[in-house]
C-alpha cells in the first residue's frame, strides 16, 4: 500500500531516541507530513501532576498568536443586546432555547460554544451532550462571560483550550504543516507559557516532563524540554 510506504519513509526520518531542538523538531514534522490534506500540527505535553487530585488539575486557554489555520465555527447562547453583540463580532450561530432544541436533536455543526452567565440555566439542560464533546461553556476558559464580543473574537483568532488528561498529558493543536516554522514555534511557545502560568501550587518536582510534536498522520517527534523552556518569555 502506498500509504504504508509513505509512513515508513516518514518514520525513517525520525530518531525516536533523540530529543530535538524546537526548530529542528518542527522542520522534521513539516517534512515528514505525507497526507494529501493539509495536516494539523499537534503538541503533547506530559506534566508532573496527578489530575486525580483536584488541587493538581491543569485547565485553561490560550489565544495562539498565529491562529490555527482553520475556520472556527462559533456558537453563542445569548439574548437581547448580547445577542446583537455576538452577531456583530462574527458569531456563526446565536440564540437560546432554539439552539438548545437543535442540539438535543443531534446537531453539532460548531467548534466552540460561548454563553452569557444568565444563559447557563438553559445551557445546563444539554450539559451531558456538550460535556463529552468538550463543547460545554466554562468560566475557567473564558467561554462563560458577558464580554461575548471579545470571546467570539478570541475563538475566531485561534483560541485553544487545554485540560490535563488522567495520564497527566495535555494535547493541543498549534497550527498546520503549511505554517512557516517560526509561526508554529511562536504558537507552541505561547501554549507552553500558558501551561507554566497554570501550574498548580500543589505540583511538586519537575512540572514539564516531556514535549512531543506531530502532524495528524506523521510520527511523533520528541523535543528537548530545556531548549523549549529556555525560549518561553
Amino acid at each position: 500500500m502506498p500509504t504504508s510506504k509513505k509512513l515508513k519513509d516518514a518514520l525513517a526520518k525520525v530518531d525516536r531516541s533523540k530529543s530535538y531542538t524546537l526548530n529542528d523538531g518542527l522542520e522534521l514534522v513539516r517534512s515528514s507530513a505525507y497526507a494529501k490534506f493539509t495536516e494539523t500540527v499537534d503538541v503533547a505535553v506530559r506534566l508532573g501532576v496527578d489530575p486525580r487530585h483536584a488541587d493538581q488539575m491543569v485547565r485553561g486557554a490560550v489565544v495562539l498568536p498565529n491562529g490555527l489555520g482553520k475556520e472556527v465555527r462559533v456558537l453563542v447562547f445569548a439574548k437581547g443586546e448580547k445577542e446583537k453583540e455576538a452577531r456583530d463580532a462574527g458569531a456563526d450561530f446565536v440564540g437560546a432555547d432554539d439552539l438548545v432544541a437543535k442540539i438535543q436533536e443531534g446537531w453539532f455543526e460548531f467548534d466552540t460554544a460561548i454563553a452569557t452567565p444568565d444563559m447557563m440555566g438553559v445551557v445546563g439542560k444539554i450539559g451531558k451532550l456538550l460535556g463529552p464533546r468538550g463543547l460545554m461553556p466554562n468560566p475557567k476558559v473564558g467561554t462563560v462571560t458577558f464580554d461575548v464580543g471579545r470571546a467570539v473574537n478570541e475563538s475566531k483568532s485561534g483560541k485553544v483550550e487545554f485540560r490535563v488528561e488522567k495520564a497527566g498529558i495535555i494535547h493541543a493543536p498549534v497550527g498546520k504543516v503549511s505554517f512557516e516554522t517560526d509561526k508554529l514555534k511562536e504558537n507552541i511557545l505561547a501554549l507552553i507559557d500558558a501551561l507554566v502560568k497554570s501550574k498548580p501550587s500543589a505540583a511538586k518536582g519537575t512540572y514539564i516532563k516531556k514535549i512531543s510534536v506531530s502532524s495528524t498522520m506523521g510520527p511523533g517527534v520528541n523535543l528537548d524540554v530545556s531548549d523549549v523552556s529556555s525560549q518561553v518569555i
